[in-house]
């Protein structure tokens, strides 16, 4: 049984628009996933559909054998608590510190009053602790996000995704704000990720070398519509053409 299940999602915004159409996929466990096109292609609204930041048009999404369209929204909550996102932008409080921050991927499993009131366990401060070692941010824990760089803001964003205790991370162009050096650390921690934890990728790139060269699997969006699904190997001049029209010249680098 796949982990997740793709079948004939389509999303409509405007009547006469698909943002995506009869989009299908399976996603197995620990699977690193790329998903590539053009802007506009439907990728960051197809990320928000598997998590139900978006709810779709038509079709079935199903999760662990479990329909998420169907889920209650006490369901949905524990659901989502599954699903790590991680954003292009971040999305932390920049007034609160690191360690504040990743804590917060704990806010799912707690009470309105066990949020507000910041109630966290010392297993949940200690495991904090740990992932922030793991991603080489141990020296400005108790610094305020707004004091960090984009590449140090993204490695708080995978802990407090990770710190969910996850089984798919949805990275929604991780590294599209950050400049080479700091994004090859990113992919690097995100594909160690995925091995080492067996948590299943799904990640949204414009970098079509990038894809080829961290994913098992690449998924190319076109107009709404997957115009190619296979190997990273397998994505040939050709199909990058057809995945990006005139835009293919400038990405073919091989």
């Amino acid at each position: 049984m796949p982990l997740l299940e793709v079948k004939n999602i389509s999303k409509q915004y405007e009547q006469d628009k698909k943002v995506l159409e009869e989009v299908n996929f399976n996603i197995e466990s620990g699977e690193f996933v790329s998903i590539i096109g053009p802007s506009g292609a439907g990728k960051s609204t197809l990320l928000r559909c598997l998590n139900r930041l978006v709810d779709i048009s038509n079709g079935k999404i199903i999760f662990q054998n479990v329909d998420v369209m169907n889920l209650s929204k006490r369901d949905l909550r524990k659901h989502r608590t599954q699903i790590g996102m991680i954003f292009q932008h971040y999305n932390l409080v920049s007034r609160l510190t690191v360690i504040e921050n990743v804590l917060h991927g704990r806010l799912g499993y707690k009470t309105n009053i066990q949020g507000i009131l910041k109630r966290y366990s010392e297993t949940e401060k200690e495991e904090a602790f740990t992932l922030l070692e793991k991603l080489g941010m141990m020296e400005h824990v108790y610094k305020r996000c707004d004091q960090l760089s984009g590449g140090q803001k993204q490695r708080v964003g995978i802990a407090r995704a990770l710190i969910q205790h996850p089984q798919i991370l949805l990275c929604d162009e991780p590294i599209a704000s950050l400049d080479p050096n700091a994004s090859k650390v990113i992919m690097d921690h995100l594909q160690n990720i995925s091995r080492s934890m067996n948590i299943t990728c799904i990640v949204n790139l414009h970098q079509v070398d990038v894809a080829k060269r961290y994913s098992d699997r690449i998924i190319g969006l076109n107009g709404g519509k997957i115009v190619y699904d296979g190997p990273a190997e397998g994505l040939t001049p050709d199909i990058i053409h057809s995945i990006y029209g005139s835009e293919a010249g400038d990405l073919i680098m091989e």
